[in-house]
């Protein structure tokens, strides 16, 4: 029990519901697919076969942010880069890309590759400093760089141009962010997953962080402000129930009917992050299989 399902149109009213369990678990399911869509249990996908993934790092300078910033790669060990489907991977505040791979993500998605239980994908992460993944200081724009220059860093090294977009905290408004761009550009990235999503509901609690110069241009960005407009991608979203940021999410999945939306029992913590993280990948994974 607690775990997050998939249900098929025929169990759920047009417009999605929310599902409360015995553990606690609220979990939205979006209505948009007529069949039941489920890339594995819940226990295949978290049980551990030892598998551990590929980690590796590079310095590179981005052009975007004026300065050398760390490329990581965590890959399934012994998946071929060659056209590998990439989901980005975007740290929280005060992160880095080195501890970008929040609640062992990498380690699950080796494990269920090891198992079968889902098609070889990889994540990528670059460092995008403390600004909210856009550009609140002139001349350093990480928004730019993962548009721009990221897809041009995988296809030098032979991997998949990037099919998802995953983020975790300040990385999950990043994520909804970027997956806004892409739409606009006319190039939906296929699948976006924001872990306890940094969606704040205030401008006094927001300007504490420094990240944007005045309300108008936080509202501009403001994933809770633009509902939709991310366009096709599917959504997945997770949250504790504890979590700081769960006001503000709870609103984001009732405004936005992801194709997943969660809200279960925990803070904003990798304690947390490893419940949920099975779950991401095995969302993140229907889409890789269509990326190849």
């Amino acid at each position: 029990m607690g775990e997050p399902r998939y249900r098929s149109r025929a169990l759920l009213a047009a417009v999605g519901v929310v599902v409360a369990t015995a553990a606690g678990t609220a979990v939205y399911t979006s209505a948009h697919r007529t069949t039941e869509h489920q890339i594995a249990t819940a226990d295949r996908v978290a049980a551990t076969s030892g598998a551990k993934p590929t980690v590796r790092f590079e310095r590179v300078y981005s052009a975007a942010r004026h300065r050398e910033v760390t490329l990581a790669f965590f890959t399934p060990t012994g998946a071929a880069p060659r056209g590998l489907p990439m989901s980005i991977l975007l740290h929280g505040l005060h992160g880095s890309a080195r501890d970008a791979a929040v609640g062992d993500i990498a380690g699950v998605l080796a494990n269920a590759v090891a198992r079968g239980s889902v098609p070889a994908f990889g994540f990528v992460a670059v460092d995008g400093g403390d600004n909210y993944w856009h550009e609140n200081v002139p001349g350093d724009d990480p928004m730019k760089m993962l548009l721009d220059e990221v897809p041009g860093w995988l296809r030098d090294r032979g991997y998949g141009d990037p099919f998802a977009v995953t983020g975790v905290s300040m990385g999950g408004f990043g994520a909804l962010v970027y997956a806004r761009r892409r739409a606009e550009r006319g190039d939906p990235v296929s699948a976006t997953a924001a872990i306890s999503p940094g969606l704040i509901t205030s401008w006094p609690e927001m300007a504490k962080r420094k990240a944007f110069k005045n309300e108008p241009e936080w509202a501009a960005l403001d994933p809770l402000r633009h509902p939709r407009a991310t366009g096709p991608t599917a959504l997945g979203v997770w949250v504790g129930d504890r979590d700081r940021f769960v006001v503000g999410t709870r609103q984001f999945i009732r405004d936005e009917r992801p194709e997943v939306g969660v809200v279960k029992p925990g803070g904003h913590d990798d304690s947390f992050y490893r419940k949920i993280t099975p779950d991401v990948i095995r969302f993140l994974a229907k889409y890789a299989k269509k990326a190849v």
